[in-house]
């Protein structure tokens, strides 16, 4: 799977885990050039605290278009460090 961003490829990997339809790809997977920590957070019932990474691509900025879960819930532990993409990022095969 590859997450692209105004025409950049910022993550790919054929080892993505997918929860509630959105692709969370692993940690090594990402071109971490193109991400900015931020200080958003949410909360899920069930997967935990929610960090998130604003996106900087080629002069284009995508505010907090990236999320992951430091320390996820026990329910979703295999998520841990994985991030998922909304917010104009394509994600295709």
């Amino acid at each position: 799977m590859k997450a692209i961003y105004n025409g950049e490829i910022i993550a790919e990997s054929s080892d993505t885990i997918v929860i509630e339809g959105n692709h969370y790809f692993p940690p090594g997977s990402l071109k971490k050039d193109f991400f900015k920590e931020s200080g958003t957070h949410s909360t899920c019932a069930w997967k935990g605290l929610a960090s998130y990474n604003t996106i900087e691509v080629n002069g284009m900025t995508n505010k907090d278009a990236a999320w992951f879960y430091p320390d996820p819930s026990e329910n979703a532990k295999q998520i841990k460090g994985y991030v998922a993409f909304w917010k104009d990022v394509k994600i295709t095969e």
